[in-house]
């Protein structure tokens, strides 16, 4: 018997000033994130129904990374662990989740234009 057939929901680029860090100025001024998601849920008759109530929201995944990425975290592993746990909480249908959390130019000391986490779950 054949499982259930995957689609992909991808979230690029959301864009968020956010005070995660583990340094006091991190946690005082905010730096500037982007989120992405990659997000598998079964297909079922989603296509063939056309109905929004029975996808996968993505304003509403929208909404739920901009509540995660309020909530200030020391690492952007948190961050994404946080991302991933609050999605799936809120669509049980969904089965995977890619999130990959980028802070742009953090303050390391020299150049550097961005540092990234990616976690599945």
């Amino acid at each position: 018997m054949k499982g259930p057939e995957l689609y992909t929901i991808e979230l690029e680029g959301m864009d968020f000033h956010a005070f995660h860090g583990c340094y006091p100025l991190e946690r005082r001024t905010g730096c500037h994130f982007e989120v992405g998601l990659r997000i598998g849920v079964p297909l079922g008759d989603v296509a063939e129904r056309d109905d929004v109530g029975a996808t996968v929201n993505y304003l509403s995944v929208y909404e739920t990374v901009r509540g995660q990425m309020s909530v200030p975290r020391r690492t952007i592993e948190c961050v994404a662990g946080n991302i991933i746990a609050a999605l799936k909480e809120r669509f049980p249908q969904i089965e995977t989740v890619e999130c990959r959390v980028t802070k742009i130019a953090p303050p390391l000391g020299g150049k550097v234009a961005r540092v990234s986490v990616t976690l599945r779950g």
